[in-house]
């Protein structure tokens, strides 16, 4: 058995949009398996081939079956590890790729939204043993007693890479991108946002929560608990990398360190007599339509109504609220909103939402309302708003 350490990449789509861009990246892990490393590649689909292929299923059918649409989503990622292994073998590297489920990546049974249970990465220690590069498909596993393939949904990548790194107790997972580590805000709307080197887990999770796109925040999550290191890097460079850590020493309590926006969240109001019967409509609606679970962000009961404000991505809202119209006591409530997040260091100061809710008037925004959390403070404000406020904000940081 070889003692070389073990490193987890996973890449994006954007690293792997075309044949090119594949051949880049295996002479970078080439380099890395040369070095002595045993090198475990995660891949993403190509671009966005993911996308594409749930578009062309809700053109096919309006109310996609859930597991026939995990078979589809799952083909993106092969043709990646596929591409990639290839590439690596014509490189002289001995590369084998591997599905979720024949690397060991065990789910429950939840289609298009499932969580790992366990992973047992026997034939990869194998492989790697021999000397091989093993590339892996992101996003996807099995459900043991099934035997029926899953995805992990959004971010799916990000998680299996943790979870691989966990079991097979990696000397670090990096999470590659075609974009800076982490920022104080989203560089396409903030143009001066500032890099930040070093993160806690805490902090990364809520910002990652609340609408930062540089991981899921489930995969934050699971690195914590299992303790796997974690650096996010952009593709072709670390000059910009994040090193993300149970503690981040000498940073002060309280200070703001990222503005972060989610584009659409939504709000459902369901008649009931109080807050769990409305959850146990909204769960059973959920199933009979078979729709995964959505993120909730913020539930209130009043005057015989169960409102529960909520994000997801586009085409599992757009299916779920085109499911509401054949309801009798579930709807949609009110206009679209968008979320502006502000995350601190180690909470929240006390005044720090009555600075905020300043600034927004001084720009003409004005908040519908505000969540608190442990870390974060985040308003909801009006769609065409949103990048104003997150420009806005961004002073604070």
């Amino acid at each position: 058995m070889r003692s070389d350490p073990i490193i987890v990449q996973k890449y994006g789509g954007a690293c792997l949009e075309t044949p090119a861009k594949i051949r880049a990246v295996a002479s970078s892990v080439a380099d890395l398996h040369g070095r002595g490393h045993r090198v475990v590649a995660i891949v993403s689909a190509m671009g966005k081939t993911t996308d594409e292929l749930v578009r062309m299923a809700y053109q096919v059918s309006p109310h996609p079956n859930r597991r026939e649409l995990d078979m589809l989503l799952t083909t993106g990622e092969r043709i990646s590890m596929s591409l990639m292994s290839m590439a690596l073998s014509d490189l002289g590297v001995p590369a084998i790729s591997f599905t979720g489920s024949q690397a060991g990546v065990m789910t429950d049974e939840s289609h298009s939204s499932a969580r790992i249970l366990d992973v047992r990465p026997i034939r990869v220690r194998e492989e790697l043993d021999r000397g091989r590069v093993v590339v892996l498909a992101g996003f996807q596993g099995v459900n043991p007693a099934t035997k029926e393939i899953t995805t992990l949904g959004r971010g799916g990548s990000d998680t299996t890479a943790v979870a691989m790194a966990a079991a097979l107790k990696a000397e670090c997972c990096e999470i590659i991108k075609e974009v800076d580590g982490v920022c104080s805000a989203d560089p396409r709307i903030v143009a001066d946002a500032k890099p930040l080197r070093q993160l806690d887990f805490a902090s990364l999770s809520e910002m990652c929560f609340w609408g930062a796109k540089v991981l899921h925040f489930r995969s934050v999550e699971l690195a914590h608990r299992q303790n796997v290191p974690l650096v996010l890097r952009k593709w072709g460079g670390a000059r910009h990398s994040t090193q993300v850590m149970k503690e981040v020493a000498d940073m002060e309590n309280g200070r703001v360190l990222a503005v972060n926006s989610m584009a659409r969240i939504e709000h459902v109001e369901i008649d009931s007599a109080d807050l769990n019967q409305g959850f146990e409509k909204f769960a059973r609606h959920l199933k009979q339509n078979g729709l995964p679970w959505p993120q909730l962000l913020a539930s209130a009961f009043t005057a015989g109504k169960t409102r529960i404000m909520m994000t997801c991505d586009s085409e599992t809202i757009d299916t779920l609220l085109r499911t509401l119209e054949r309801s009798k006591d579930l709807r949609k409530q009110r206009e679209t909103l968008s979320s502006v997040s502000l995350t601190c260091f180690g909470g929240i100061s006390s005044d720090l939402p009555y600075k905020a809710i300043q600034i927004l008037q001084r720009h003409g925004i004005i908040a519908d309302k505000y969540v608190l959390s442990s870390h974060s403070v985040s308003f909801f404000v009006p769609v065409e708003s949103r990048e104003a406020a997150v420009k806005a904000l961004h002073s604070l940081t």
